[in-house]
């Protein structure tokens, strides 16, 4: 196994999504959106998924979009972390 195939392994995977609730402490909602062409049609599809995500500070507030990186597991639903806040709302 060379090098590079390790360094692969360890990347985490990041999403950037709009924070939906906020209301759970240190908790945040995120709702990610992908879009992606349909297999037969072509026709541009979206989806949405919800992840939940540790907020440390309880920082960040519905509306938000903020960026968040896969970690351990942190709970029975958490599996993500907020890394940074890409935009904030008025």
């Amino acid at each position: 196994m060379s090098d590079g195939s390790v360094t692969e392994r360890r990347r985490r995977k990041v999403r950037t999504g709009v924070v939906v609730a906020d209301r759970a402490d240190k908790t945040v909602t995120v709702m990610v959106e992908r879009r992606f062409a349909h297999p037969l049609y072509g026709k541009q599809v979206k989806r949405t998924k919800k992840y939940h995500a540790h907020d440390e500070d309880n920082a960040f507030r519905v509306g938000d979009t903020v960026s968040i990186m896969e970690s351990r597991p942190l709970s029975k639903i958490k599996r993500w972390r907020v890394v940074e806040r890409v935009e904030r709302t008025s």
